[in-house]
């Protein structure tokens, strides 16, 4: 009686009945979709809270931008038009609008230039150490926002430690609560990790003999960094910016409680539109070109080389 053996250089697979197949293309493919189904039903309860929490919610406020104050500070759905995305080409907006950008651009700048001596400090310690700075870093996070924000706003107050040490030192009491220089101290201490993280991260991929071998070629230190170190992080530094500048741009709760509302930024300004004007379509009009800021900002960094992060 003759014995069947398998090919040795056919490739076999067991089907569900637990029967030997041939792993043909048709096959494979089967087999590769069977393997897509399973992960969209694992991955199915966060498409749907994405689509519920995140969709679904961004699409009402494009939706509502087009649509028409009615007298009873509702939108009107049924008239759709451009109204007010004509409306931001006012000179008030432009005035809100650069005021926001200059205090988000002095906030990243300050950021960056605290953030990267830190990062690449920590970038360069042991292990250790390393993750003993990592940990500071994130323990604001660990804070809710909103109690940072009143903590800085008793450390900045007239009566606050800050004010004290100055009258005692004889300078006088200080008055800094209130002023735009408050809103950058609270603006760079609240978004100053996510500066530094991606920084760190960018930082640490670098080789280190790359800096040792522009020394050994007569590069100082300001060479090594100008051309070998600062390229080779601009990713992180990318990546920092964004994630520092988008926020700072509209933010809303660190103006309003270190600021006192004196100055009106952007954030504040769609807050008010939604809540005391009732201005829903010029509100969601604002909303939307902020969203698309931070969208084509996100595009730059990808463009960029976010992706060697």
């Amino acid at each position: 009686m003759a014995i069947l053996t398998p090919d040795l250089d056919t490739d076999l697979d067991l089907g569900s009945n637990g029967v030997a197949q041939a792993a043909t293309p048709e096959f494979e493919a089967a087999n590769e979709r069977q393997r897509r189904r399973l992960g969209l039903l694992i991955a199915m309860p966060a498409y749907l809270y994405l689509v519920i929490f995140f969709t679904i919610p961004l699409l009402t406020v494009v939706i509502y931008s087009f649509g028409t104050r009615d007298r009873f500070g509702g939108a009107d759905l049924t008239r759709f038009n451009l109204d007010s995305y004509r409306e931001l080409g006012d000179e008030l907006i432009r005035t809100i609008l650069l005021r926001s950008a200059g205090l988000a651009i002095i906030t990243t700048v300050i950021c960056l230039l605290v953030s990267y001596p830190f990062a690449y400090y920590m970038a360069t310690r042991s292990e250790t150490v390393r993750n003993v700075m990592l940990v500071f870093v994130m323990i604001p996070f660990w804070t809710n926002f909103l109690v940072r924000n009143y903590a800085w706003y008793v450390i900045l107050g007239t009566d606050g430690p800050f004010s004290r040490f100055t009258e005692f030192i004889g300078l006088g009491p200080t008055r800094i609560l209130f002023t735009q220089v408050a809103v950058v101290l609270g603006l760079v201490y609240g978004y100053l990790p996510f500066m530094i993280l991606p920084l760190y991260a960018a930082i640490e991929r670098i080789d280190g003999r790359l800096m040792e071998a522009s020394r050994d070629l007569y590069a100082n230190g300001w060479q090594s960094f100008r051309h070998v170190l600062w390229p080779l992080s601009l990713p992180g530094v990318v990546a920092g910016s964004i994630l520092v500048f988008i926020p700072s741009l509209g933010a809303y709760v660190t103006p309003q409680i270190l600021g006192g509302a004196k100055t009106t930024l952007l954030g504040s300004y769609i807050v008010t539109q939604f809540l005391t004007a009732r201005n829903l379509p010029f509100g969601s009009a604002l909303s939307t070109v902020l969203m698309i800021i931070m969208l084509t900002a996100t595009i730059v960094y990808f463009r960029k080389g976010g992706r060697t992060l």
